[in-house]
């Protein structure tokens, strides 16, 4: 009975944050004056450098087979965003970059471009899945792709101010790999 009432604990944690997130997210997208903020916010680049971050723990929740941990690391990678207060200064490029940013997610929709955004939620799907069934080649091999993927992104649409995620976004993939590997190994020597 104990393991029923946390089997659907832990459902309706994930139930939750699911809906938090895509709360968030439509907010987001439509309502101007908290996009604007979100992204006033977002031009620390404290948080670019924090948000590939969160796919230590998430990887971790999903080693351990916990999907809460994985629903919560989520909601607070994509709040992340605004986590830090507006800077004093901000570069040139960044400022492109966040403008060219905001005009993507604000312009006409294709089809194309809403299959490309569906590759984030896919290579969620693909890593939690590689940790969860403990394949610390194949989730490695997804981080490198999603960082990847985004310097690609970034650089082939958003032009010369695309340099800018260059340096968090490689900051950012060493760690994890880095940080992922070292867990990974003491885990696997914890279960011997």
């Amino acid at each position: 009975m104990k393991k029923e009432g946390n089997s659907l604990k832990n459902r309706l944690i994930i139930y939750l944050f699911a809906f938090l997130g895509i709360l968030f997210i439509v907010f987001f997208m439509t309502n101007s004056s908290f996009f604007n903020w979100v992204f006033e916010r977002h031009q620390n680049q404290l948080s670019w450098y924090i948000r590939p971050l969160f796919l230590i723990p998430f990887c971790f929740f999903a080693y351990q087979k916990n999907g809460p941990g994985m629903a919560i690391t989520i909601f607070c990678l994509f709040t992340s965003m605004f986590w830090f207060p507006k800077p004093e200064v901000v570069s040139n490029e960044v400022l492109e970059f966040l403008t060219f940013e905001k005009e993507w997610l604000t312009g006409e929709w294709s089809l194309y471009k809403g299959l490309f955004v569906l590759t984030i939620p896919l290579s969620f799907t693909l890593l939690g899945i590689a940790f969860w069934k403990r394949s610390l080649l194949l989730g490695c091999g997804v981080i490198v792709l999603m960082a990847t993927g985004k310097m690609i992104w970034s650089i082939g649409n958003g032009g010369e101010s695309g340099k800018s995620v260059l340096l968090p976004a490689t900051i950012g993939l060493i760690m994890c790999v880095l940080l992922v590997y070292i867990g990974y190994k003491k885990s696997s020597k914890r279960n011997q």
